[in-house]
């Protein structure tokens, strides 16, 4: 039985999980069986089986596999940026960007992205409904969040720029370095982590310079 489902246990009768608590968990056991098995192996038996439930206890919560891998990337996105709060939206869009895109989580570690990309580029073209799942869960959803600073930006009179949505992925395929390279040479977190906030750095400078205020 899993540690997380354990500490949730008193000495008699078990609480009753809250939805939260049960999507946590499960989302805990597909990360672990997709790093052990990959995505092939990751079935909702086998996830179930992690995390000590049953199958139907599963769909109870996601209604598909999908929508289950779709929630474990929806977390992994959820520790490389940070959405802004309201009092940061007054702030200017080079600063926005900037908390945006540095990862909430300063222990966050690699492992999983890595594991879910070699995982997606496998099964891509035996799953596709995974892979679009991926794509929007993960990179169109920080499109979308980039897209709308930018927006914001643009309605304020800040900069001048028509095609928002081409500037969104420009900045965030600037933040991030080449993805064959991370794959195929991944190096420790603590140097990507030091790569990342130069670059991060770089990128953010290049774009808003590029843009320019508006006229």
């Amino acid at each position: 039985m899993p540690e997380s489902l354990n500490r949730c246990r008193g000495p008699g009768r078990p609480r009753q999980l809250d939805t939260t608590e049960r999507e946590a968990i499960i989302i805990d056991a597909a990360e672990q069986v997709i790093l052990s098995q990959g995505l092939g192996g990751a079935s909702m038996a086998a996830i179930a089986q992690e995390a000590g439930m049953s199958k139907r206890t599963l769909y109870e919560v996601f209604e598909s596999r999908a929508a289950l891998f779709a929630a474990v990337v929806r977390r992994i996105r959820n520790l490389v940026t940070r959405p802004l709060t309201e009092s940061e939206l007054d702030l200017p869009l080079a600063q926005r960007l900037r908390l945006l895109l540095t990862p909430a989580d300063d222990k966050f570690s690699d492992l999983m992205p890595l594991a879910i990309l070699r995982a997606v580029i496998a099964e891509a073209d035996r799953q596709p409904d995974l892979a679009r799942e991926f794509l929007q869960e993960g990179p169109h959803a920080l499109y979308g969040m980039i897209r709308l600073e930018i927006d914001r930006s643009v309605a304020r009179g800040e900069i001048s720029i028509s095609d928002t949505e081409s500037a969104a992925r420009l900045m965030a395929d600037m933040a991030h370095e080449n993805v064959l390279e991370h794959l195929v040479s991944p190096r420790p977190a603590c140097e990507r982590q030091q790569a990342h906030d130069r670059r991060l750095d770089l990128a953010i400078r290049v774009f808003v310079g590029g843009i320019g205020e508006a006229g």
